[in-house]
């Protein structure tokens, strides 16, 4: 993992792989599946992880939707082109901004990391 260092504040962060979210012990796919309504058996996770992701992505998703709308006004982050499916229940809020194909997850941290607007969410 490369070791960047902030020119603001002069300390050095470790730069992680698209395949990882910020503070969890999990992959993104595997989160990403463990979100999914009917997906959550092919995770090996317990039911309690897989309920703390499910809180976790309540308080993270309103805040990711107001990021992704801001980045989205300034052109960071660009909408799919096909809004007239219906979305999974659990990306209504954030599907508009990053579609429902695999990976959902990763486009929706990418960009906060990348921009500077990552927050830690308990859960």
């Amino acid at each position: 993992m490369p070791i960047l260092r902030c020119d603001a504040c002069g300390r050095s962060h470790r730069c992680l792989p698209d395949c990882l979210v910020p503070h969890k012990h999990f992959d993104v796919e595997s989160i990403e599946a463990g979100l999914q309504e009917g997906m959550a058996a092919a995770v090996a996770a317990d039911e309690t992880t897989i309920r703390r992701w499910h809180r976790w992505f309540e308080l993270f998703s309103g805040y990711a939707e107001g990021i992704l709308v801001a980045l989205h006004t300034r052109g960071v982050v660009a909408e799919p082109v096909d809004r007239s499916r219906p979305l999974p229940t659990i990306l209504h809020r954030l599907g508009p901004y990053v579609g429902d194909a695999a990976n959902w997850l990763a486009r929706v941290i990418r960009p906060m990391l990348h921009a500077g607007y990552w927050q830690c969410f308990p859960g």
